[in-house]
Formats: C-alpha cells, structure tokens, sequence
C-alpha cells in the first residue's frame, strides 16, 4: 500500500517556543505526557520547517486544508490563545 507524499495540515493557532515545563506549584505531568508534548512539539516544528522551506512553490510536501464551502456560523469564530486564557485565569485567581 503506497502512501502519499502530501500532508493535510489544520492548525487553529499559534504557539511560541517550545514544550512548555511545570513550574513550582504546577500540575505535575508522567513521563508518557511529557513524550508525547515533545512528539508533537518536534513534529510540528518539522512541518513549519517545511512550510517555509516550499514558500513560493506550487506544491510541496505539506498543503494547508482551506473548508470549500465554510461554514456561515462561524464566521465571527476567533481562535483562542489558551497559554494567554490560563494565564489570565492564574493572574485573576492570585488576585482575590
């Protein structure tokens, strides 16, 4: 069984640096949690690498998935920076 060279890439974000680590009073995370952080992490990164690596080009290794017909009801949808909402949500809790 041949498997294609193309990649469907949905991504609804972004994401600064890398895996992220628990700090003091943090929730604490197995070790097969942490390998998997890191997979997709290392792997993402090889998809942006390649993203940037085929700019310009008609076609590549990786292709963004862009909806034919969209959906109507989400065309107010705003993608949500979860690091920035936990963020928030810890500042607001420390707070009160």
């Amino acid at each position: 069984m041949a498997s294609s060279p193309v990649s469907r890439v949905v991504y609804n974000g972004k994401r600064s640096g890398g895996p992220r680590s628990p700090g003091a009073g943090s929730e604490i995370f197995t070790p097969a949690h942490e390998e998997n952080v890191r997979f997709i992490y290392e792997a993402w990164q090889c998809v942006e690498r390649d993203l940037r690596s085929q700019a310009g080009s008609e076609r590549g290794l990786v292709e963004e998935y862009v909806e034919k017909m969209p959906n109507p009801s989400l065309k107010a949808f705003k993608p949500v920076d979860l690091g920035d909402l936990k963020r928030r949500s810890t500042q607001d809790a420390k707070k009160s």
